[in-house]
């Protein structure tokens, strides 16, 4: 069979990539860098293809409370939104992830804080990562730099929500977002039945339709000594994820004497930085965290005793740098370069960045 090759945005590459793999339903709100998902969505009318509900909620608190009414079934959810939408699902996030439900969370960042701008950003790497809502909880987080991983992800996040019964997030910005590349689609993949359903996920909430006894799903508990049982359950299943999928790129990081670590859309330009540092005579290597958490902690601490200096590139004002810090814990000199207010750096500007902090 052909392959079904396309040319289109990242944003409507999650779009068709949810409803081929089966998706149940999206519940989103416009915001842009990301509307198109929800508008792709909308276009291609699934509800009449696969059965796939999409509905644009009154705002993002209601989406993401939509996304936890269907988690708690056992189906296949999720919303997307940008960085201050998302901002606004925190609550939910949280709630979700105290649950212990699987679903699938789309962010294209923008430029904050606040409202800020419409421009591309990557200033929600602590939001994410660190946990944006309360509590102890963790985000399984996947940071595609191509249309083709945007696709990719929708079907590897879902997965992993699933395995482990935790919420999964889609961590782009919004050049991935915007910009246009060929991708190669999934094939369609059915809707799981109600039996199936049923069968994977025993624990969900089914009415009562004297199949069997009714599940009772919260994240409450009044008792402080169950609830402390809980987050140890929760943080031994983080330890679990952490063991089991951590995901990342090498590039020319063989016999490299620095290290640019970057994700995203800045780790498509630190390519480029790469090929300018080695035509100049400087070994220069690339590593790009795949998944953000699970951070490749091991890996860059391995590379702290084989190279001379690390630099955090970000489109941030130093967020991701803090975690490679401490995953060196002082071996090395870990510098960071980044634009603000959706500007993007250029190659030559990183190249230039690396050699005045590490040089």
């Amino acid at each position: 069979m052909a392959e079904d090759i396309k040319l289109m945005k990242g944003n409507e590459a999650i779009a068709h990539a949810a409803i081929r793999y089966g998706v149940d339903g999206y519940f989103g709100y416009p915001i842009t860098p990301q509307s198109e998902i929800l508008e792709t969505l909308m276009a291609e009318m699934p509800w009449e293809k696969t059965g796939m509900v999409v509905l644009q909620a009154e705002s993002e608190v209601a989406a993401i409370n939509m996304v936890y009414g269907g988690a708690c079934s056992g189906k296949k959810v999720m919303t997307s939104s940008s960085s201050p939408g998302v901002s606004l699902k925190q609550e939910g996030i949280s709630y979700i992830a105290g649950a212990e439900l699987p679903c699938l969370i789309v962010n294209v960042m923008r430029g904050g804080p606040g409202l800020g701008t419409i421009q591309p950003s990557q200033a929600d790497y602590f939001q994410t990562v660190k946990g944006g809502g309360h509590g102890d909880y963790r985000l399984i987080t996947l940071a595609p730099s191509s249309v083709q991983e945007m696709a990719d992800f929708v079907g590897l996040g879902f997965d992993l929500a699933f395995k482990y019964n935790n919420p999964a997030i889609i961590l782009a910005d919004g050049i991935i977002g915007q910009m246009m590349e060929k991708v190669v689609l999934p094939p369609y993949q059915p809707r799981r039945t109600e039996e199936e359903i049923i069968a994977q996920c025993p624990w969900a909430v089914q009415g009562k339709r004297g199949r069997r006894k009714g599940n009772v799903i919260t994240s409450l508990e009044l008792d402080p000594a169950k609830m402390e049982e809980n987050n140890i359950r929760f943080q031994a299943k983080y330890r679990k994820i952490e063991e089991n999928e951590v995901r990342y790129e090498e590039f020319q990081c063989e016999e490299a004497d620095y290290l640019l670590i970057a994700f995203g859309s800045s780790a498509r330009i630190c390519q480029k930085v790469v090929e300018l540092a080695r035509a100049e005579g400087i070994k220069l290597g690339l590593l790009r965290p795949i998944t953000l958490w699970p951070f490749p902690t091991k890996v860059i601490e391995a590379y702290a005793d084989k190279v001379k200096g690390m630099l955090s590139v970000e489109l941030n004002a130093g967020q991701m740098v803090e975690d490679i810090r401490l995953a060196v814990n002082g071996k090395v000199k870990v510098e960071h370069f980044g634009r603000l207010g959706g500007i993007v750096f250029t190659p030559d500007e990183v190249l230039n960045a690396l050699k005045e902090k590490l040089f």
